[in-house]
């Protein structure tokens, strides 16, 4: 069956309704080549693997799902597993795909589903197309991906799984039935620091300035959570003049963010102070019906966490009595008793989600893609050394790719 024949398991076609005719397509895909011109060549440590990867060829005979933000970065990532040897099939995640990525990876050969109009049934639909493709090694981004092939029996090599979130399922909901590796590679301290601790913590902040056009000095702000991406945030809005209080459940956690300097308490307790609430924690309900309640008037809602449920976005609508989008990223919503609240990205992840998305720094993806490929290629090539199910990206990857994002950072002195 040809990519443009391909239907998902309930029979249906996957994506073509927004498949572009073939002239738009080429001028997308060109808009899309020129993008990733620029970010390729500022992205010197997937440059380095992608020769390696040239020579080796570690993926030669397997099928790579992937499910992960299609933007110009990943664009870059998927060069480098294709040039390993790999067949690629993808797809994004919900309101984050740019098109004119997608055209220009099928103007590459790849198998891609999905757009950014899709609706969320869509992109569940475009999930179950890349495991409809029988893929060996998995790419997952909040674990559909696996949760799907161990609901369908499906044999699998093994895989990576990017984020909190997904690690987080991994360990929970799916712990036990996971018979493959899984390298979950938001385990890394490499990534915690210098991906979601910095990157994340600016490209958050930098999505709201931009979406809003609200300055930062001297606004209050809450960030739900203080793991890594929350410590990112956290840091990025004091740093610019902000006035931050953390929420935070765990004691630790809540400890550390006390002694850098915020103000901590229960979110119940400081819904009202905020002026801006974000969300980075990784959990659903996390703005739940009592927290709306307590909000002040004109609170603006943004969410960083990979999954749209840590805002309640159902009970929001719910209470609401009337909702005005005043423009693609804003959203107001009448509250009664003379309130609105303002949400930002439909409750997505702002900082992809948003208007012009960029997501994180070239420099902190260069990093976390080249975890990616390594730890692939480490599935593909040492799948012995692996047990089934979630595991931390081995050691002496950690180490190896350290040494080469310093040789990285050194070289630009």
């Amino acid at each position: 069956m040809s990519r443009a024949e391909h239907s998902d398991s309930s029979g249906n076609d996957v994506g073509i309704s927004a498949r572009p005719d073939s002239a738009a397509a080429e001028e997308l895909a060109a808009r899309g080549a020129a993008r990733i011109e620029w970010i390729r060549s500022r992205m010197p440590l997937l440059a380095d693997v992608r020769t390696e990867f040239t020579a080796t060829t570690p993926f030669a005979g397997h099928r790579i799902g992937m499910s992960l933000h299609l933007e110009p970065k990943t664009a870059v990532l998927l060069e480098v597993l294709s040039a390993g040897g790999a067949e690629v099939v993808a797809t994004g995640n919900h309101g984050s795909t740019q098109d004119d990525i997608v055209a220009f990876l099928r103007s590459q050969g790849m198998t891609v589903f999905g757009s950014r109009a899709d609706s969320i049934d869509q992109h569940h639909r475009n999930v179950a197309a890349v495991l409809d493709a029988s893929p060996s090694i998995l790419l997952d981004n909040g674990a559909d991906l696996v949760a799907g092939a161990i609901a369908r029996g499906q044999t699998i090599f093994g895989g990576t799984e990017e984020t909190t979130s997904g690690g987080t399922r991994l360990r929970g909901e799916l712990a036990g039935d996971i018979p493959f590796p899984i390298i979950v590679i938001n385990d890394s301290l490499l990534k915690a620091i210098g991906e979601n601790k910095h990157a994340v913590g600016q490209s958050v902040v930098e999505s709201i300035m931009r979406i809003t056009n609200l300055r930062i000095p001297g606004r209050r702000f809450v960030v739900a959570g203080y793991g890594w991406c929350g410590r990112g945030i956290a840091h990025y809005l004091r740093a610019m003049g902000g006035k931050v209080a953390v929420a935070e459940i765990d004691e630790i956690k809540a400890f550390e963010a006390a002694m850098d300097g915020y103000r901590v308490d229960d979110l119940v307790n400081l819904a009202s102070w905020a002026e801006v609430l974000v969300t980075a924690t990784g959990h659903p309900d996390i703005v739940a019906p009592d927290i709306l309640d307590r909000l002040e008037n004109g609170t603006v809602l943004a969410n960083a966490g990979h999954f749209p449920w840590e805002i309640d976005t159902a009970a929001l609508y719910a209470s609401a009595l009337s909702t005005t989008m005043l423009d693609d990223a804003i959203e107001r919503v009448e509250l009664p008793g003379g309130r609105h609240v303002i949400l930002l990205a439909n409750g997505r992840m702002v900082n992809l989600a948003g208007r012009e998305p960029k997501g994180n720094s070239l420099e902190s993806m260069d990093l976390g893609f080249l975890l990616q490929a390594l730890s692939l290629e480490r599935v593909a090539t040492g799948a012995e050394t692996l047990v089934p199910g979630a595991q931390a990206v081995p050691d002496d990857l950690d180490r190896e790719i350290a040494r080469r994002m310093l040789r990285a950072m050194a070289a630009g002195r």
